[in-house]
């Protein structure tokens, strides 16, 4: 998503006015971080606004909060109003407990991180076993999405700056690794990663508290959803991701990593050379299938 634009910066006072129209209560501040404007009314309460030319994720998120409403394992936000006011549309939603995990990560020792990524792992399965049925606004064509993005994935890769070798590999990684579509769908988060899950500290350890932002769902191969978690939950840590497919229920084997980074290429905000900043990379790593069984590691 793009950054609203600056002359609709009048956003804090339309959530201040759906604030007192909804009678949601005291307190108002605004999130730092987000792709949209976010506020947070006291403990209980989130306006979220998008600007007019974003309609297609506000459709998304009342579309997926509504179907989950609370249905999973650890808790996720609650839709309590949704429409339009001035220019922006909006969406009301309860406040979850707890901090994003990228700021306690630091903080986590290596057993509750992975009895962490075990609780994410069995609510995406819980997520993928939500019908999907009459979410318009998460449809896709899947078989077109993916030749789409396998077609431009060299254009979209140059235009954010990856270069050499890199860029000279892809047509053939994704030749031999895209997956083959075998008609399973599911709803998919598709951006689950530390910034987007909520954690809390208890006499037994750490537990997430919430996973947020569902404006960027769809329907698609359930598989696509790892792409993410390994970037940017699971981050080639040993033992993480191995820890939240067990609890998911999926099987790992020799190709699952390549499969993986084939859809981290395909995924709609791919952006390899950000990866190869952001993962710890070894210097002999020098093709695309030892990037794929260093990043997606059990």
């Amino acid at each position: 998503m793009t950054e609203a634009s600056s002359d609709q910066d009048d956003s804090a006072a339309i959530a201040d006015a759906i604030r007192c129209d909804l009678s949601l209560g005291v307190g108002f501040t605004r999130f730092a971080s987000g792709s949209v404007p976010v506020f947070a009314v006291g403990d209980e309460y989130v306006v979220k606004l998008f600007p007019a030319a974003e309609r297609a994720f506000f459709n998304t998120e009342t579309a997926a909060l509504t179907r989950i409403d609370r249905g999973l394992s650890i808790p996720t936000p609650h839709l309590v109003a949704a429409g339009e006011r001035s220019q922006w549309l909006y969406v009301v939603m309860t406040r979850l407990s707890g901090c994003s995990l990228a700021e306690a990560w630091q903080a986590i020792g290596t057993h509750d991180r992975r009895q962490l990524m075990s609780q994410v792992g069995v609510a995406l399965a819980e997520l993928h076993a939500v019908t999907t049925d009459g979410l318009t606004p998460l449809a896709v064509d899947w078989p077109c999405f993916v030749d789409a993005q396998r077609a431009s994935c060299r254009e979209r890769q140059l235009a954010k700056g990856l270069g050499d070798p890199w860029v000279d590999l892809l047509d053939e990684f994704l030749a031999t690794w895209t997956p083959d579509d075998d008609g399973a769908r599911a709803l998919l988060h598709t951006e689950v990663m530390r910034e987007h899950l909520l954690v809390e500290q208890e006499g037994d350890g750490w537990h997430v508290s919430g996973l947020v932002d569902f404006e960027p769902a769809m329907v698609g191969a359930p598989d696509y959803e790892f792409a993410s978690v390994g970037i940017f939950l699971t981050c080639a840590e040993p033992g993480l991701l191995q820890a939240l497919l067990d609890s998911y229920g999926a099987e790992f084997d020799d190709e699952f990593a390549l499969r993986t980074m084939a859809y981290a290429l395909l995924h709609r905000y791919s952006n390899l050379r950000w990866y190869l900043e952001r993962l710890p990379v070894p210097d002999d790593v020098r093709d695309l299938e030892q990037l794929a069984r260093r990043c997606f590691a059990p």
